[in-house]
């Protein structure tokens, strides 16, 4: 490992904001400095919902001029969520802005995917988690409502992907934000051409699939000489924020269970290969690629945007919670009260998010929380629950014992989640770091710079950088008896929902 200090810059985009973080590495630690902060605001035009892509392209920007008083910077990396994508045409122009994955036009594509290619093949091929978001079902829908988009389109990027070629000019795409799209051969770690032929769609517009931290090009003259910052170096580090935060969690354990906790839950642990049985299978555990190649065999759930859009909600009312002040009111409420599927599609939406749990609690007939904190209760505590479920499944799948659960990410400011997590899985909790993502994204450059060897010199670095805190369960008992009952509702409600 070099001892000489480097500056970097992690551009990190949510589904809900999006930040330019400065790091810094002096050899043996990072330590982070927020240079930009901005709303990720998606605009809903025609009846369609996209993403601002050129107002987050103008905030990277001015990010990169904030950096220019702390003098030169040698690399910078985006990394963003997954599935979404934009079109290029023959002359490196956007087509349209990038959609949303929370737009309707995905309604009904998984269905029409299995009448052109057996689900089980379908997940044989690429071990991932069916839901209805995935880039290959945005893809399908183009194919069969708009094809002559697809055929104007010369290239489709991935958001990081997107951001990194309008940066530097380099069409590329990284390994981990592929493997989100169930279009990649989990094994192979290549686009199927299998799944490609099968739905209609263009092998044309898939660039070569890259390694987690390949150095790119530098960035753009036009950009640098406008800006007046240094020509720093564009990393495709790991484009998935979930592996930048993956790479960044603080063990040195062989084999531990996750949790990335924001605005959706990534729950999961991590393995040489793919793990492709008809457990897995049956279960929808995904095989998502990540830093080194590895794998993180995870579940998405549905995550903080339960309280988020509450908050929302309750804002448009004219009611001003902190985040803070509601899981005070969370911790004042009853027990078990009320309890909901997080993934159940109707929470999947913008809108109303307090009255759609209640409406869920109606119609499962179960008392229909009213307050603030009754809502914030409920789904800390179905979320805790969801994640000891989720837990079980992946120790059916893999065979092992996980004695430690790590959850990193922005959820860890929650003391009651992290808590109840503990409480419902029996295990304790690691909490921390906060900026898991950014910690990631900036040792991913490091590596790629040479900088850092390899992912457990980069985990050792990231536990010396910031501490973690831990919860021991203190209430297991109790959580134990709510998880049977909760797993047995779960299958009620969702024969329900057929």
């Amino acid at each position: 490992m070099k001892t000489t200090d480097k500056q970097l810059l992690a551009v990190d985009l949510g589904a809900s904001s999006g930040r330019v973080m400065l790091g810094r590495f002096d050899g043996k630690k990072i330590s982070v400095e927020e240079l930009h902060r901005f709303s990720n605001d998606p605009v809903t035009l025609g009846g369609t919902m996209y993403w601002d892509f050129l107002r987050l392209f103008h905030e990277i920007r001015q990010g990169l001029l904030k950096s220019k008083k702390y003098g030169k910077v040698d690399s910078i990396s985006v990394d963003t969520w997954g599935v979404d994508f934009g079109l290029l045409d023959e002359g490196g122009y956007l087509l349209e802005n990038p959609v949303h994955y929370r737009d309707s036009r995905v309604n009904g594509m998984l269905e029409k995917s299995f009448a052109l290619l057996d689900a089980d093949r379908f997940y044989q091929i690429t071990g991932t988690q069916f839901m209805e978001i995935n880039t290959v079902f945005q893809l399908l829908y183009l194919a069969q409502n708009r094809r002559e988009l697809l055929d104007r389109a010369d290239c489709m990027l991935l958001m990081p992907d997107l951001f990194h070629y309008f940066l530097c000019g380099e069409k590329s795409c990284e390994y981990s934000i592929a493997s989100t799209t169930q279009l990649l051969d989990a094994r192979r770690k290549t686009w199927s051409k299998e799944v490609l032929k099968a739905l209609g769609l263009p092998e044309k517009i898939l660039q070569p699939v890259i390694p987690s931290g390949t150095p790119l090009s530098p960035l753009r003259p036009d950009i640098a000489g406008e800006l007046g910052v240094d020509p720093m170096l564009v990393v495709a580090g790991a484009g998935h924020d979930t592996q930048c935060a993956m790479a960044a969690v603080p063990t040195q354990e062989k084999d531990f269970i996750f949790i990335s906790c924001g605005t959706w839950s990534l729950f999961g642990t991590e393995l040489p290969e793919p793990v492709i049985t008809q457990d897995s299978r049956r279960l929808n555990i995904a095989n998502e690629g990540g830093a080194g190649g590895r794998i993180s065999f995870l579940k998405n759930i549905i995550g903080l945007w339960l309280v988020q859009e509450s908050r929302r909600q309750w804002m448009r009312e004219g009611k001003e919670y902190s985040f803070g002040e509601l899981e005070k009111l969370a911790a004042e409420e009853a027990p078990f009260r009320s309890l909901i599927d997080p993934d159940a599609p109707e929470f999947v939406p913008a809108g109303d998010m307090p009255e759609r749990i209640r409406e869920f609690c109606r119609r499962t007939g179960q008392p229909v929380p009213e307050t603030p904190g009754q809502i914030v209760r409920c789904i800390d505590e179905s979320l805790a629950l969801k994640y000891r479920l989720t837990l079980d499944e992946i120790r059916e799948c893999t065979g092992k014992d996980y004695p430690v659960i790590h959850m990193v990410g922005g959820g860890t400011q929650s003391g009651l989640l992290c808590r109840f997590t503990a409480d419902a899985c029996a295990r304790p909790v690691c909490a921390g770091p906060v900026e898991a993502t950014v910690y990631g994204n900036l040792a991913l450059q490091l590596m790629a710079a040479g900088e850092i060897g390899g992912l457990s010199e980069l985990r050792s670095i990231v536990a010396a950088s910031e501490p973690v805190k831990r919860y021991e369960p203190e209430n297991a008992d109790a959580w134990a008896q709510a998880a049977g009952r909760y797993r047995e509702n779960i299958g009620k409600w969702e024969r329900m929902g057929k």
